[in-house]
């Protein structure tokens, strides 16, 4: 079970929003690559990273700011992203950089083909993303819910050959209020490929929650706010989810 620190990024800053409104944001620092050093230091294994505008402009804003995160340190581990990726040449700027996976969310749900298309040219570099709200899939930084179930476009996408899926609750994003252990399972044993939980992670009893549900498919969980704000200490959440998978 992989912790991932979640690094959102608005106007150059690590921010944290809730429920994914940018009204609603946070700013921690406003020195990303720090943070991004930080996070290693204290034993994360990989770094998820959201430009947080490009998701609403729907192509890349932040990227001074995930250039210097990746300057320092891509090298020593994986670093994926999200948010306004819309094209090939977008997704190639990227992993050229350094990044080690692209994630694809809105775009996937509005033109399916793009997902397809990026597995072929990108081999073993691509994510797709599906955030949810009562298991049907929102897209444009989550201010629309669509008529697709989470579960059908997943199975669509890992068939493409995605590497991954990242599931978002995002009625528990931001809110502290625990991982939604159940749609996560549900997702995963319907899928061949990984599910990486997103959203709620509150403290070390979600981290117990998802060991014990390792076994079936579920293979990380993305924290953000409670890294942040104090409520889980990364090194200790991490090296308890270390000793209850090994």
């Amino acid at each position: 079970m992989q912790l991932i620190p979640a690094i959102d990024l608005k106007n150059g800053q690590c921010v944290r929003l809730k429920q994914g409104l940018m009204e609603q944001a946070t700013v921690f620092s406003d020195q990303p690559a720090d943070m991004a050093l930080h996070w290693k230091k204290q034993g994360a294994r990989r770094l998820h990273l959201v430009d947080l505008d490009g998701a609403f402009a729907g192509e890349p804003k932040n990227f001074p700011a995930i250039r210097e995160i990746l300057a320092a340190v891509a090298a020593d581990i994986p670093v994926q992203l999200g948010g306004g990726i819309r094209d090939l040449q977008t997704i190639e700027k990227y992993l050229d950089l350094g990044l080690n996976d692209v994630i694809i969310g809105t775009a996937a749900v509005k033109n399916p083909d793009f997902v397809r298309e990026a597995c072929r040219e990108f081999a073993g570099h691509i994510i797709v993303g599906l955030d949810a709200k009562d298991g049907m899939v929102a897209i444009d930084g989550w201010a629309t819910v669509t008529e697709h179930h989470v579960i059908d476009l997943a199975k669509q996408f890992s068939d493409d050959g995605v590497n991954s899926i990242i599931y978002t609750d995002i009625g528990r994003d931001g809110m502290m209020s625990g991982v939604n252990i159940e749609a996560t399972v549900k997702l995963a044993q319907n899928l061949l490929v990984p599910v990486i939980a997103s959203g709620g992670l509150t403290n070390l009893d979600d981290v117990r929650a998802l060991c014990a549900v390792a076994h079936e498919g579920v293979a990380g969980a993305i924290t953000g706010r409670a890294i942040y704000e104090g409520s889980i200490d990364f090194a200790a959440a991490q090296q308890l989810a270390d000793e209850l998978c090994a």
